[in-house]
C-alpha cells in the first residue's frame, strides 16, 4: 500500500526564511513574502497562493516556504500572498478574491527596486489557492458591475494548478465537506439582481477562455484534490479552446505537490520554468 506524506513530512523540514516580508498595504493580512534569487535579474516571477481550504485556521502563506525557498534557488522569484479566509473578518466574498487581486497588482511596485520582470509571471497555486491563482488568470472577464473587477488586473503568461479546486461546483461535492460544501455559501456570495449565478465570477470553470497557459497537477491518491478534478477542469478549458495540460503523478497525495524532492514538485517547477522562459 503506497504511503503518502503528511503535513508533518513537510512542516518538520529545517524552517527557511524569505528575502524580504512585505506590508504592501494597512491591513493585517496585506502583506507577501518576496523570495529573490542570488545576482541582478531581471528576474521572472511566481505569484505563489497557498491553500487551506480557503480558512486561515487551516493554513497560511508559510506552508509554501518550502517550495518558494526551492523555487529561488531555480532563479525564479517569488510573491507569496497573504489574504483573508473566509473564517477572517471581511473574508469570503468579496474580500478574499479582493485580497488576491490586490496582493497580485502590488507586485508591480516592488518590480523597480527588486528588478522583477513584469512580463514574465506566471501563478502557482496549490489547492484552494490553485482556485484562487486561475482566478487571478481570469480577472480580465469580470463584468464591469463586479465589486472585484478592476482596470489593468497584472497579466499572467500561465498557471500551475497544483492539486487546485479549480470547478467549484465539481469540486464541492468530491473534496472534504468541511474544506468546501460547509463554507460554500461564505465563499461565492449571495445572488443579486446584478448577478443571477454565484460561480459567474468567483469560479475559474465558469470563465473560460482565460486566455492563458494552463497546467493541472494532480496526486493519483490525493483525497482532498482527486484527479478527477484536474482531469474535469483541463477537458472543459480545452473544449473553450485554452492552452491545458494535466498531469497526473502516481504515488502521490496532497502534500507531495508542494514538497520539494517530490516527482510532482519537480514536474511542476520544470512546467514554470518553462512558463518563464527559463531554462
Amino acid at each position: 500500500m503506497t504511503r503518502v506524506m503528511t503535513w508533518n513530512d513537510l512542516e518538520s523540514r529545517p524552517p527557511v526564511s524569505a528575502t524580504h516580508a512585505i506590508q504592501w498595504g494597512p491591513g493585517a493580512t496585506n502583506v507577501a513574502d518576496l523570495w529573490l534569487p542570488e545576482g541582478v535579474g531581471p528576474f521572472p516571477v511566481v505569484l505563489m497562493v497557498h491553500g487551506g481550504c480557503w480558512q486561515k485556521l487551516i493554513a497560511d502563506r508559510t506552508l509554501m516556504n518550502w517550495a518558494a525557498e526551492d523555487l529561488r534557488k531555480q532563479g525564479l522569484a517569488v510573491w507569496n500572498i497573504e489574504y483573508r479566509g473566509v473564517d477572517e473578518d471581511g473574508g469570503g466574498y468579496p474580500g478574499t478574491f479582493l485580497d488576491v487581486a490586490h496582493a497580485a497588482d502590488a507586485l508591480r511596485d516592488q518590480a523597480a527596486q527588486y528588478n522583477l520582470d513584469l512580463n514574465r509571471v506566471a501563478a502557482f497555486g496549490h489547492s484552494a489557492g490553485g482556485h484562487l491563482a486561475l482566478w487571478a488568470a481570469a480577472r480580465h472577464k469580470l463584468p464591469a458591475n463586479s465589486p472585484m473587477r478592476m482596470d489593468n488586473p497584472l497579466k499572467l503568461v500561465g498557471v500551475v494548478n497544483s492539486g487546485g479546486l479549480a470547478d467549484l461546483k465539481a469540486s464541492r461535492s468530491v473534496t472534504q465537506r468541511e474544506c468546501l460544501a460547509d463554507i460554500f455559501d461564505q465563499l461565492v456570495g449571495d445572488i443579486s439582481s446584478t448577478r443571477a449565478e454565484v460561480l459567474s465570477d468567483t469560479s475559474p470553470a465558469e470563465m473560460l477562455p482565460l486566455k492563458v497557459r494552463q497546467v493541472s497537477v494532480n496526486g493519483h491518491e490525493d483525497t482532498i484534490a482527486p484527479p478527477v478534478l484536474g482531469e474535469g477542469y483541463t477537458r472543459r478549458a480545452k473544449a473553450a479552446g485554452d492552452n491545458a495540460d494535466v498531469a497526473v503523478v502516481l504515488n502521490t497525495g496532497h502534500v507531495e505537490l508542494i514538497s520539494p524532492g517530490s516527482e510532482a514538485w519537480d514536474i511542476e517547477a520544470s512546467t514554470l520554468r518553462s512558463m518563464l522562459s527559463v531554462k
